[in-house]
């Protein structure tokens, strides 16, 4: 795992989390391949599997942390895991109050830079 490596990939994830704090899709396709999903378990236990588009079309929907006035302190990339020249997993922490997110990210590499392909998440919310 070379520092260079490490910078590429925290430069796209940093994209993706600003992309979420401002609600900007622009960003946030530029960090996610055009096929990429997000995937969860609904609280009925079936599975979401949620096409990049559709969720652009979500975060336009509604007004972002940073309309809300929400901080950013809830953001922590909690390790970054390169497992070749092409494939890497990022887990991190961020929040959409009252909900606090753990990602992974599944990055590859493709025509010279990184991208998100799959994003595996898990959501609590905290009680009012």
């Amino acid at each position: 795992m070379s520092n260079a490596q490490v910078n590429d990939i925290l430069s796209i994830v940093q994209i993706y989390l600003d992309g979420l704090y401002e609600g900007d899709t622009a960003k946030l396709r530029q960090s996610f391949h055009p096929a990429s999903s997000l995937f969860a378990v609904a609280a009925d236990g079936k599975l979401v599997n949620m096409p990049r588009e559709d969720w652009c079309k979500a975060v336009e929907s509604r007004p972002s942390p940073k309309a809300n006035g929400q901080g950013r302190e809830h953001e922590r990339i909690l390790s970054v895991d390169i497992t070749g020249p092409n494939t890497a997993l990022v887990k991190l922490n961020c929040a959409i109050l009252p909900r606090f997110f753990t990602d992974y990210l599944s990055l590859i590499k493709l025509d010279g830079r990184w991208q998100v392909i799959s994003k595996t998440f898990v959501a609590e919310t905290l009680a009012s």
